[in-house]
């Protein structure tokens, strides 16, 4: 406009004593098309019968979850598919005091935690429920809590959370990553 200051707006006079507008809210929709591969698809169809399975690699026997079809460490594809239980041990953990927007019944202060199950060499992301969140320790060994027989679908989602055994604690020294070759130690040693 020509008369006003560079970066200026002026409003047309009709405008004058209109509150400007500040931002606007409007709904959006993102769709996504999702095929997983057939290692994930193997994974997500376990959980429909509440069955946890991961991959063992040919090179050392580590069993990575969730499957991925090759051993990232050394690039070797993995047939073998392995059933690994329902109960594991907390590798670490974080307690949050802040609510997920949108996400109903989750009661703060709640605690993330990585589950290593017994017989993987990796954890991964679940929540711990059952016990006060300063009652969370690494080494707290746990089981998951499924959801109802009628409610299972094919989704990690079938694992409400994880709660503990009341079995007395792995070390903390052969806590977390370091369960898998704690593992292999105790092997070689006998």
């Amino acid at each position: 406009m020509s008369g006003a200051p560079e970066g200026e707006v002026r409003l047309p006079e009709s405008l004058s004593g209109v509150e400007p507008v500040q931002s606007v809210r409007t709904p959006i929709r993102l769709e996504y098309d999702y095929r997983p591969s057939t290692s994930a698809e193997s994974y997500l169809r376990a959980y429909g019968e509440k069955r946890i399975i991961g991959h063992r690699s040919p090179v050392d026997g580590a069993v990575f979850i969730p499957p991925r079809g090759v051993d990232p460490r050394h690039g070797v594809a993995i047939s073998e598919e392995v059933d690994l239980p329902d109960t594991g041990h907390v590798g670490n953990f974080c307690v949050t005091h802040l609510p997920i927007p949108g996400r109903k019944g989750l009661e703060v202060p709640y605690v993330s935690a990585w589950i290593h199950l017994d017989g993987a060499a990796v954890g991964f992301l679940g929540l711990v429920r059952g016990c006060p969140s300063e009652e969370v320790r690494i080494g707290m060994q746990v089981r998951a809590v499924w959801k109802p027989d009628g409610e299972l679908g094919t989704t990690a989602e079938n694992i409400l959370h994880w709660e503990p055994t009341g079995e007395p604690d792995v070390p903390f020294e052969r806590a977390g990553n370091r369960s898998f070759h704690a593992g292999r130690e105790e092997e070689t040693d006998a």
